[in-house]
């Protein structure tokens, strides 16, 4: 019996096995993401509304649209950016990132080729950073003892002087962003690492890229407890069409099931299990090794 293997699922398979070879530090691959992103994220399709809202048990996450002709951000490309805007933050502690000259050398930070044209990356990606660039972000913790929250933006300023038609080309200028210093702060003080070379790995899949950093996130600060985790408050958390049918709550635990694959191939350490009312997360040892969490700053071994 022949057992054919998608191309995909091999390259995935490779790319794993490159990642278990070097640890991130190592490999110069440690990455960051910003937590209030992690614990709930962006949408996965075009909303087509002004705003959207997100939930992680008591914690909520809503983005609105400041400019009603840009619209939300969404998809794999704001999640990619925020990873760099993130690791550059917490590298260089300083809010004011410089992205380079080339459009092409800032792109293939993220494991993306340029292609131009009215449906190429270049102009998807330009899209998609000024739709980041110009939301808002509201993060509220509610309980029966408290409510807390914050809004921010995550970018005071930018001025990006790139030319699409000839990404290749550098500008006089460096192209420049002015983090908003509530979330500048939120990076610095309390960043979740990553390992870059996954994000590249799942990036085909924004909900393989949601499931990766959240479960970092929790093997990262969990404290040895295991956690029971129902389907509907996973669905509330990361998504899906048609949310409230029978059909679309089905849709959901097989998407997210087949996405937890491919990123428990790129981290084969998670342990994570399944049942009838959602997932169980054990204690897993940290996708990132050598990093601590700490409260001020981050602490690498």
């Amino acid at each position: 019996m022949t057992i054919h293997i998608k191309p995909s699922t091999l390259k995935l398979i490779d790319e794993a096995l490159l990642i278990q070879e070097e640890d991130a530090k190592e490999a110069g691959t440690l990455g960051f993401m910003a937590r209030a992103m992690v614990m709930a994220t962006l949408p996965h399709k075009n909303p087509k509304k002004d705003r959207f809202t997100r939930k992680n048990g008591n914690y909520t996450l809503s983005i609105s649209a400041m400019a009603e002709d840009v619209g939300l951000p969404y998809g794999t490309y704001p999640r990619l950016l925020l990873a760099w805007i993130s690791t550059e933050a917490v590298r260089t502690k300083d809010p004011e990132l410089v992205l380079g000259k080339s459009l092409s050398g800032f792109m293939s930070e993220l494991g993306l080729m340029p292609t131009g044209g009215r449906w190429g990356s270049i102009t998807r990606r330009k899209d998609q950073m000024n739709r980041l660039f110009s939301a808002a972000f509201s993060c509220r913790y509610s309980d029966e003892h408290r409510d807390s929250g914050v809004n921010m933006a995550i970018v005071e300023e930018f001025d990006l002087w790139w030319e699409p038609k000839n990404p290749d080309q550098g500008t006089l200028w460096d192209s420049t962003l002015t983090l908003n210093k509530r979330f500048f702060d939120e990076i610095v003080n309390r960043p979740i690492p990553i390992d870059i070379r996954a994000l590249k790995a799942l990036k085909g899949s924004v909900m393989a890229l949601d499931i990766y950093t959240w479960a970092t996130w929790r093997a990262f600060t969990a404290k040895g407890k295991k956690v029971m985790i129902p389907w509907p408050l996973l669905q509330a958390q990361f998504g899906a069409d048609n949310a409230d049918s029978k059909q679309g709550r089905h849709e959901f635990k097989r998407q997210f099931t087949k996405q937890l694959v491919k990123v428990k191939t790129v981290y084969p350490d998670l342990n994570v299990s399944e049942f009838d009312k959602g997932i169980v997360l054990l204690p897993s040892r940290p996708h990132v090794r050598h990093v601590k969490p700490v409260d001020k700053s981050v602490s690498v071994e």
